[in-house]
């Protein structure tokens, strides 16, 4: 095995129930970290125990059910998002730990007394890994290639890499998890492929279409939906088995922490055996008491008939994303030359079959699952490294539409849908005010046509405007959205060519 530089840039896949890392080789190999016990998995799960010592992934993991408040799981969800009331209500039904409005218009979330921001607790994850890799490889870790859902916002992806500065890591790039995927499938087969990445993970879901030529990867289009994964899966079964309850024996157990974190590990373990059987026994002993302080049992039998009923709405959800998709990037199933599987969620038989329906042929099994996402964050990193010898193209698209809002609210589109990265693009402005010196610029990312409905990316005050009568000053503002869907503006006096003050970064806070 070649000795690798200490400025080797490695592959992390930092997932919402699971993570993992990969390190690419001058002879096209990559190999996974190895985590003890020879696992790659590192659990992406933070808590503290009552002694106060900080847990993560694996440890974390193995004293959930006992200390379910302090556990602090599937936190991606909330990373880079303002506490928008929906979204920290409908993680707060499905979590123990407490969820609320942060002070940087972000959210926190509390653990052993102490609140965290959601990008802390990324970074105590990411720190795992990084420290993980850099026991297996003998030097310390300082860069990597970490991979995001492809329908993160631009806000979202500021907060990954806000995570990896807290940590004196540097996020070198970030990259789309099913682009990321297609280069685990495609590098070093020298295909000519249009292939549709289906990535069903454990918190998050995302549909592209890329077509590869060799070395070139271009998205044609992408969807998703950041709220729906394995965990809504899981939620499914976990309210039937909660009804089914509550209907025996008047006792509503959703209110019971450590209940719940036994019911919520079993229906987890049950979806997975019931890809393999056709029925599972669902059954946890003294899972509570009567009013009497008679133990009681649950029990309730699962096949895989009842899982498929109770999940059909959320993969309806999928293909209707897959769908929309398909009609932006302007094509029909016969088109796609191989459909491939990404996420654990996509081992549901239920969920092949619809898939195979759709596109009249199975999907690939081409790449695995867990692990494509790390190697080709690995092998793009590899690609990054000044003398590397493996040289790739990597042309994205923007998830959603980014613009800015007009008077009256509405949404002026600057980049649309799907627009391909790395881009560019200058919008006039002029004073409305009489003597006006500052321009505020209110910049929203999403589809609505009114900006209420999208997410605010940031206001920003350019400040230096030249004082005159309304309409007087002209002003080119350039917006510029990098390799990574981050966005960088700035702007001008179009008459004295006069740089504003401000190159305003979108940040996420």
């Amino acid at each position: 095995m070649e000795k690798l530089s200490p400025d080797t840039i490695i592959g992390i896949d930092l997932g919402t129930t699971n993570s993992c890392a990969a390190v690419a080789f001058g002879d096209g190999s990559v190999k996974l970290v190895p985590y003890k016990g020879g696992d790659y998995i590192i659990p992406s799960i933070f808590a503290i125990d009552d002694k106060g010592n900080e847990l993560i992934g694996h440890e974390a993991k193995r004293q959930w059910q006992l200390n379910p408040r302090n556990t602090l799981y599937a936190t991606k969800r909330l990373i880079g998002r303002a506490p928008r009331d929906e979204v920290v209500e409908s993680v707060q039904g499905s979590v123990q730990y407490q969820v609320h409005a942060g002070t940087e218009n972000d959210v926190e979330v509390d653990c052993h007394g102490k609140a965290f921001h959601v990008h802390e607790v990324s970074a105590k994850i990411l720190a795992k890994i990084r420290d993980v890799s850099s026991d297996h490889l003998g030097f310390k870790v300082s860069r990597a290639v970490v991979t995001v859902p492809a329908y993160f916002t631009d806000r979202q992806r500021q907060a990954v890499k806000e995570a990896g500065k807290l940590i004196d890591l540097e996020v070198v790039r970030i990259i789309n998890e099913p682009t990321a995927a297609a280069m685990a499938y495609g590098i070093g087969k020298k295909l000519d492929q249009r292939v549709l990445v289906y990535d069903l993970g454990g918190g998050t879901f995302d549909v592209s279409i890329i077509e590869i030529r060799d070395r070139v990867f271009e998205v044609k289009a992408t969807g998703g939906d950041i709220f729906l994964g394995g965990i809504d899966f899981d939620n499914a079964m976990i309210r039937h088995v909660l009804d089914d309850f509550q209907k025996r024996h008047g006792i509503d157990l959703s209110t019971d922490p450590v209940a719940m974190q036994r019911i919520k590990d079993l229906a987890e373990r049950t979806k997975i055996d019931l890809s393999a059987r056709t029925e599972a026994p669902f059954s946890i002993p003294f899972i509570t008491m009567t009013p009497q302080g008679q133990p009681l049992n649950m029990e309730v039998k699962f096949d895989r008939k009842l899982l498929e009923r109770l999940t059909q709405p959320l993969v309806d959800r999928s293909l209707k994303i897959l769908g929309a998709v398909m009609v932006d990037a302007g094509v029909s199933a016969s088109d796609i030359d191989e459909v491939m599987l990404v996420g654990g969620q996509t081992r549901m038989p239920s969920v092949q079959d619809r898939l195979t329906r759709f596109f009249g042929k199975p999907p690939s099994k081409g790449v695995h699952p867990d692990e494509a996402v790390a190697i080709g964050a690995a092998l793009y990193g590899r690609s990054l490294q000044d003398n590397s010898d493996l040289k790739l193209q990597l042309l994205d698209v923007i998830p959603m539409a980014i613009g800015l809002e007009q008077a009256g609210g509405a949404m002026h589109v600057v980049f649309p849908r799907n627009a391909p990265i790395p881009n560019a693009r200058a919008v006039r402005a002029t004073n409305s005010v009489d003597q006006q010196t500052e321009l505020v610029v209110r910049i929203f990312q999403g589809d609505q046509p009114a900006t209420s409905h999208n997410e605010l990316l940031g206001e920003f005050t350019f400040s230096g405007v030249r004082p005159a009568r309304p309409g007087a000053t002209q002003l080119e503002i350039l917006f510029e959205v990098n390799i990574e869907g981050i966005l960088t503006m700035s702007a001008r006096d179009l008459d004295t060519g006069r740089q504003m003050k401000t190159t305003v970064r979108v940040s996420a806070g």
